[in-house]
């Protein structure tokens, strides 16, 4: 077989016939996500639906990403984010959301570990002012995108949830019985499990940072500045 060298020789190495020769199908990588990748005709997808109170947002959004699976059918099957979609009845945030998906969507298709985008959108706090949203603090309304997309990555496998040991389990448990038990010796309601007075835990925007023992302790997800 005769192969044209269009190219300058830089190196060489001499081969013998009793070496192995590597087979066609080993010569093949793994296919990573690279911005090479070519887009398939069809992806699956998924789409949240995030409501804010009326003061951020009118109209609810609804947040579509789109996922690539690479190596299909092998050992090396992955799901991967490919693009993300913004939709809104509302045109007040219209440029910076057409802005904020062509941008996470080329990030997506870059490759490499993408989670990073999480904690940079999940940084960022309205002037005005944070709002508070099923029981937690959204310090604005792309921290909460950061939040849909965190759970997306978290259900595909990019990101694992990070719980609590035992002992911490254990800890939170014990500590949550004495308030709600204190609370119902005061006549009060046990609400969320939390007391009146706890503020804010910046780790995991609950407000269940109490101060117990001399510690100021999350009652949500175990944070303590003691530890």
């Amino acid at each position: 077989m005769v192969k044209k060298i269009d190219g300058k020789i830089v190196a060489y190495q001499v081969k013998t016939r009793d070496e192995p020769q590597a087979e066609p199908a080993q010569q093949d990588a793994v296919v990573q996500m690279h911005e090479t990748v070519l887009r398939p005709e069809r992806l699956m997808g998924t789409t949240y639906k995030l409501k804010t109170p009326e003061h951020v947002s009118e109209h609810s959004l609804f947040i579509t990403i789109n996922d690539i699976v690479l190596n299909e059918g092998t050992v090396h099957e992955t799901r991967r984010p490919f693009e993300i979609f913004i939709n809104s009845k509302s045109l007040e945030h219209y440029q910076w959301i057409v802005a904020l998906t062509r941008i996470i969507s080329a990030v997506f298709r870059k490759g490499g570990d993408v989670t990073f985008l999480v904690e940079e959108l999940r940084s960022v706090f309205d002037p005005k002012g944070g709002y508070w949203n099923k029981g937690k603090y959204v310090p604005s309304l792309i921290a909460e995108i950061g939040n849909v997309i965190e759970t997306h990555l978290t259900e595909i496998g990019m990101l694992k949830v990070a719980g609590l040991d035992e002992h911490q389990q254990a800890f939170l448990a014990g500590k949550q019985a004495e308030i709600q038990a204190a609370q119902e010796a005061d006549g009060q309601q046990a609400g969320s499990g939390f007391p009146p007075g706890a503020a804010l835990c910046y780790k995991c925007h609950s407000k269940a940072l109490v101060q117990k023992d001399g510690c100021m302790t999350c009652f949500n997800c175990g944070d303590s500045k003691c530890s």
